[in-house]
């Protein structure tokens, strides 16, 4: 038995980056931002995302630099050959299959966060 799934709930480092495929595939890239239970002055550990179709297009609708997200996917790594030196890179993705809305940090701020989750 093999298992591979992720849980993280951070805040996106920056606005989605969209890509729409000739196929009618929909790929979105983010940045998350996720701070360690251990010690609140430690520096934030960073993600990348990978979301597909119907979920990279929820992001790219309603999240934004800032907002308060939770996602549940896999641990994959992308590689690739350097072009300068030919060397093996590799860098790790987070696959998302499940994406959660948990506010902007404007709402968190103001005190008005809806603290019901948009599920996707």
């Amino acid at each position: 038995m093999s298992i591979n799934i992720v849980t993280l709930v951070g805040r996106v480092g920056g606005d989605p980056d969209i890509k729409y495929f000739e196929s009618g595939a929909v790929k979105c890239k983010l940045t998350l931002a996720v701070n360690r239970r251990s010690r609140k002055d430690d520096k934030p550990d960073w993600f990348t995302l990978e979301l597909w179709d119907k979920t990279a297009e929820v992001a790219g609708n309603y999240v934004r630099k800032g907002s308060l997200i939770g996602v549940k996917g896999s641990l994959k790594f992308d590689t690739w050959s350097d072009r300068q030196t030919g060397a093996n890179r590799s860098t790790p993705v987070i696959r998302v299959e499940q994406l959660d809305l948990l506010g902007s940090k404007r709402d968190t701020e103001s005190g008005m966060a809806d603290m019901s989750s948009e599920h996707f």
